[in-house]
């Protein structure tokens, strides 16, 4: 690692909660996913962080170029009732700003299998899903070129956004059913059929 990024990751954990300190001095190492939905610890404000709309995270306008750094934070992000986004320790819990979807979809493959077609789809931070129905698919509006953005459900409440070579890959997929006598175009994957209704800009 550069003197200039041991730097920046000296004055990020300067200025880090004290709880989210602890969890950063273990960055690096191979662990389950922690049990952030058994946590309820209190609110301590807003972080000057953010994860932008390609997967990347920014802290005070700077990136966070340590994989290791963004993953660990990406295993304590939650996304609450209220549709904001917070990283949570035992002992408390720091709003970011999500630009998109907190995760970018970056590889994936379609395996035939006897029960039909499944999406096997991988996050830029190391998550792999099957899409189907504890991984669902949805869809919404694409107001810079009049398309559609696909998504999946990564784990809790957060949503994995396929970057844009996936996304036009994705679309060899469409097919078109008859469901209740109306012609519906969608996805099929993992036993379920995914229909492309398009949702409003909004949630992610």
């Amino acid at each position: 690692m550069t003197e200039a990024k041991q730097q920046t990751d000296r004055k990020l954990v300067a200025a880090m909660p004290e709880g989210l300190k602890a969890l950063m001095e273990r960055a690096g190492e191979q662990r389950s996913l922690p049990p952030i939905e058994k946590w309820d610890p209190p609110f301590c404000g807003d972080l000057d962080m953010q994860i932008k709309r390609d997967g990347s995270w920014y802290y005070m306008g700077t990136p966070i170029r340590r994989e290791a750094l963004s993953r660990l934070f990406s295993s304590v992000l939650k996304r609450e009732e209220d549709g904001k986004y917070y990283l949570v320790t035992p002992v408390e819990k720091v709003g970011l700003t999500v630009e998109d979807a907190p995760f970018v979809i970056v590889e994936m493959e379609n395996v035939k299998r006897p029960e039909g077609p499944t999406l096997i789809l991988r996050s830029n931070m190391g998550d792999v899903v099957e899409a189907g129905a504890q991984h669902p698919l949805r869809f919404s509006a694409d107001t810079k070129d009049g398309g559609f953005k696909p998504y999946v459900r990564i784990r809790g409440n957060l949503d994995g956004l396929f970057n844009r070579q996936l996304a036009q890959q994705l679309a060899e997929f469409i097919e078109e059913r008859n469901i209740d006598g109306a012609l519906q175009i969608g996805i099929e994957s993992g036993g379920q059929f995914f229909p492309i209704e398009i949702e409003g800009e909004g949630r992610s």
